[in-house]
């Protein structure tokens, strides 16, 4: 396959440009769901196609509160740049409008691992959402408790971070 990666020290620095640019608490609440995620992906008996490696990550820094804050925004980070490393930086900014809405519905457990999979496929491998997949994110949307809201930092914010 061939897919570039990156260390826990980049995932890291990443994260510490969000939090420097937009705020909130910075600092490592577990390294392990920092260098678990970024090692796992590299298996690929476990994530044999680039989409599987792209939904582990952008799931488990999402999910697993590796830092202390801005854990949405570093896994809509983190894959934007796994995105542009492995050559594919013409999905980065589509990746990063879709994702900025659905990051906070896979934290509010709105969106599971498996429908957050057909939609990173999707982004990677389709012009838009089948009308299957839109019907799905239409029936999640519906469990949206008040007060959820998507990130909205924009493209240009996630560009600057790597």
């Amino acid at each position: 396959m061939g897919c570039l990666y990156f260390t826990s020290d980049y995932a890291i620095k990443i994260h510490d440009k969000i939090i420097e640019i937009s705020g909130g608490i910075s600092g490592v609440k577990d390294f392990g769901n920092i260098d678990s995620p970024i090692n796992h992906i590299q298996n690929d008996d476990y994530y044999p196609s680039f989409e599987e490696k792209l939904i582990h990550l952008v799931y488990t820094f999402n999910k697993n509160h590796a830092f202390n804050d801005g854990n949405k925004r570093t896994s809509i980070a983190i894959g934007a740049f796994f995105l542009d490393v492995n050559g594919l930086e013409a999905l980065v900014n589509k990746f990063i409008i879709e994702m900025e809405n659905i990051a906070v519905l896979v934290a509010d457990n709105i969106v599971d691992k498996a429908l957050l999979s057909e939609i990173i496929f999707s982004i990677v491998n389709e012009e838009d959402y089948s009308e299957e997949l839109k019907l799905k994110i239409i029936q999640a949307l519906s469990k949206i408790k008040e007060g959820a809201t998507p990130i909205n930092l924009g493209i240009e914010f996630y560009k600057d971070i790597f």
